[in-house]
């Protein structure tokens, strides 16, 4: 296996720009204040990001993919991302075992 240059140069500029950007996040929430409805719109943005991911999933595989997609989209309206997901990784594994 080889490495080209531009490959290397892109995955490190990709990486510092990734880095940054969650930095600079950081120190600017010190200095800035949020409103009610800024913060609101700000926590939307995982359950989106998430919906994002598993939507091709639901539309291009089978059953227990697009049941288990259904169930964590309910899921993420009222669960933190993270039980979310881990709902949906259990509804596709029953699924899976009940032959769907």
């Amino acid at each position: 296996m080889t490495l080209d240059i531009h490959t290397l140069f892109a995955i490190l500029a990709m990486a510092a720009a990734t880095i940054l950007t969650r930095i600079s996040g950081i120190f600017l929430l010190r200095y800035l204040s949020i409103g009610e409805e800024t913060r609101e719109a700000l926590d939307a943005i995982p359950p989106a990001v998430l919906m994002a991911v598993i939507a091709p999933t639901a539309l291009a595989t089978g059953w227990a993919e697009t049941l288990a997609c259904a169930v964590t989209a309910i899921a993420a309206l009222r669960l933190p991302l993270l039980a979310a997901v881990a709902i949906g990784v259990a509804t596709v594994v029953a699924a899976r075992m009940a032959g769907l």
